[in-house]
């Protein structure tokens, strides 16, 4: 019986970790999602439409954010974009190691190193699956002629 508590146990600890990385990319359109579900119900849009609004908006945040990372061609952007997706996802992953950490670890200044390991991993994870939407292009000829003759 405690060896089918221990597998349980490792089984359950590792689905959260990944659902914690796996759910790192949409802390943004989440984040967005929340504050137009927010202002929407203050305003009296009901429950349905605040539901309806928060999704809608949370889904927009996102597919704009990931089109805008596919399409641009300027690293800058790119990077300015990736950040401001991998920063609440930085954000929201220190805090969860920081939670979790109360568990197994008594030293607070542990808790603290490994909540900011935990969120740089989870903000470069963010990072990575952001920058994977990128376009690359056939190599462009540089000004070299196709066909010399």
């Amino acid at each position: 019986m405690l060896a089918i508590g221990l597998v349980l146990n490792t089984l359950g600890i590792g689905l959260f970790c990944w659902a914690i990385f796996t759910l790192a990319v949409y802390a943004l359109p989440f984040f967005v999602a929340l504050s137009i579900g927010m202002i929407a119900f203050q305003s009296g849009a009901g429950l349905i439409g605040t539901l309806l609004l928060a999704t809608a908006g949370g889904a927009l945040a996102l597919v704009l954010g990931q089109i805008a990372v596919a399409i641009t061609r300027s690293l800058a952007l790119r990077i300015a974009i990736a950040a401001a997706f991998a920063a609440p996802a930085a954000v929201a992953g220190y805090h969860v190691v920081f939670a979790v950490s109360d568990i197994g670890v008594p030293s607070l200044a542990w808790r603290e190193v490994f909540a900011c390991l935990g969120a740089v991993c989870i903000g470069l994870t963010s990072w990575t699956r952001l920058m994977a939407l990128t376009r690359i292009g056939p190599l462009e000829a540089g000004g070299l002629v196709d066909n010399p003759s």
